[in-house]
């Protein structure tokens, strides 16, 4: 066998249980019901679109936005009545990520706990994986 030759083997596997995967996006109660609060009186949209851009100090932020349909690679996520969008470019950044709702007396807004992120600035705008 020569060293460019790579040789693999393949088996059939029964009665073994498949483990799940994580999800892609889950949203917390505080999400869900402000989700469903800024969808109330907007029937035109069917959910939120979430996707990232690249932007900020430290590479990568978050954008929200309402959309009216599902593109062709979104990925879906349906919790608790509310659909939340992922676009494709954000897919793999996003896996296994919580979004929250947080409000204050300052703010009020989305965050998104985020396992894949190696870095962030120092105002939270931004992100790196």
């Amino acid at each position: 066998m020569s060293a460019s030759m790579v040789r693999a083997t393949v088996r059939a596997v029964s009665k073994r249980k498949i483990l799940p995967t994580r999800a892609a996006l889950t949203l917390t109660p505080a999400a869900v019901s402000k989700i469903r609060c800024l969808l109330q009186d907007k029937p035109e949209y069917i959910g939120l679109k979430v996707g990232v851009r690249t932007r900020g100090c430290n590479g990568l932020t978050y954008t929200l936005d309402y959309t009216k349909e599902k593109d062709k690679f979104d990925e879906e996520v349906l919790q608790d009545g509310v659909r939340v969008l992922i676009e494709k470019k954000a897919q793999l950044t996003l896996l296994g990520t919580e979004m929250d709702f947080v409000e204050s007396k300052l703010s009020s807004e989305f965050i998104f706990n985020n396992p894949n992120i190696k870095s962030t600035c120092g105002c939270g705008e931004s992100f790196n994986v």
